[in-house]
């Protein structure tokens, strides 16, 4: 597979599900820690590492470590990418 459909499929993926969409509308206000998400999203711990997997592939999101936390911010260039992707697709 051609390095640039793979990582577009990354993008698309990081998209196409409305709890990544809110993770995203989330740090749209800054960095935070994932217990903190935890908390907004009510959701179990494992579901919240699947999401943010996805996203840090798509290298939307960056990771921060922080002792046993991880603390997730957007990624200003990936999230560039994305755009210049989406208005590629609405060119055709």
């Amino acid at each position: 597979m051609d390095k640039d459909y793979d990582t577009e499929a990354k993008i698309f993926k990081a998209f196409c599900d409305s709890n990544r969409l809110r993770i995203l509308d989330i740090l749209k206000n800054g960095e935070h820690c994932a217990c903190r998400l935890l908390e907004i999203l009510d959701v179990s711990q494992s579901t919240l590492s699947h999401h943010m997997k996805i996203l840090s592939n798509a290298n939307v999101v960056h990771v921060r470590k922080d002792g046993k936390w991880s603390h997730y911010s957007l990624s200003e260039e990936g999230l560039q990418y994305a755009i210049q992707y989406l208005q590629k697709l609405k060119e055709y």
